[in-house]
């Protein structure tokens, strides 16, 4: 018989760690090990939630966890993603990380715990964006810097980073279908007397408003025609549905730095 794989959940308290606490208790062959919120959150020492038994409550101490689960999923913050790699790699274990808004030094602690242990990194972790970000990057292979290409998305209210995640990650799918990178090539929030587009130029739009849980549109303009390749997040069940996908597929694997288009394949 197959063991069930245990799941840590990182970051219990907030709206993603919800979403997947109450996934988790219908995906068969994965069992939440425990979940955790930084200590002082109103969450800690209260029930984990439906549909989970009420004496199973949010701790505050990764590093317990760490050594019960064999995948922790981390949905928290950049400040909290030293010490979810810290726990996961002191306990030998696989981590998948879904918390947005991460800059170099973090990809570069994640490249470092991606030598003893596995880690799946992304900035979005619906199967529908995975293969979105693969259709761009091939559209940009194919069509090439003569076709404008603009990113536009749409958050609710309270996100905190922009351009988000998920519209850097398609942007960084585009620059590797035209073979350069996004950073020489990045442009943000046109305004003012000088904002005409550049050959080349990867453009981004930040829309924030209500409770969207996230769209994102992808631009392709050429003359006399264009493509737009839209994604749309109903709720956030879709993410947390990818992201215990992607703990169970991680689960055994060798070191190294994977990401949700290994899931897929793609």
């Amino acid at each position: 018989m197959t063991k069930d794989i245990r799941i840590g959940v990182l970051g219990a308290g907030g709206r993603m760690g919800q979403a997947i606490i109450h996934q988790l208790g219908n995906a068969p062959g994965l069992v939440l090990a425990g979940a955790t919120e930084r200590a002082g959150h109103p969450a800690v020492g209260l029930p984990v939630g439906p549909p989970f038994a009420p004496e199973i409550t949010v701790c505050s101490n990764i590093g317990p966890l760490a050594h019960q689960a064999d995948v922790l999923i981390d949905f928290t913050s950049p400040a909290a993603l030293d010490a979810a790699i810290t726990a996961a790699c002191d306990a030998g274990k696989a981590l998948v990380v879904g918390t947005t808004g991460l800059e170099t030094r973090h990809h570069a602690l994640i490249d470092a715990a991606a030598r003893s242990i596995p880690v799946l990194q992304s900035a979005n972790t619906s199967l529908g964006v995975t293969l979105l970000a693969k259709l761009v990057e091939q559209a940009a292979r194919a069509l090439g810097p003569d076709w404008d290409l603009e990113i536009a998305e749409l958050h609710h209210r309270m996100k905190l980073d922009a351009p988000s995640g998920t519209a850097l990650m398609l942007g960084e799918a585009a620059a590797r279908g035209r073979g350069i990178t996004l950073a020489g090539n990045h442009v943000s929030g046109r305004h003012g007397m000088d904002a005409a587009r550049k050959t080349g130029e990867i453009g981004f739009a930040s829309l924030r408003g209500g409770s969207a849980a996230g769209d994102h549109m992808v631009l392709l303009a050429g003359e006399g025609e264009r493509i737009e390749i839209i994604h749309r997040a109903e709720n956030r069940d879709i993410f947390a549905r990818g992201a215990l996908k992607a703990a169970a597929w991680l689960a055994g694997k060798p070191a190294g730095r994977y990401a949700m288009r290994d899931v897929l394949g793609i």
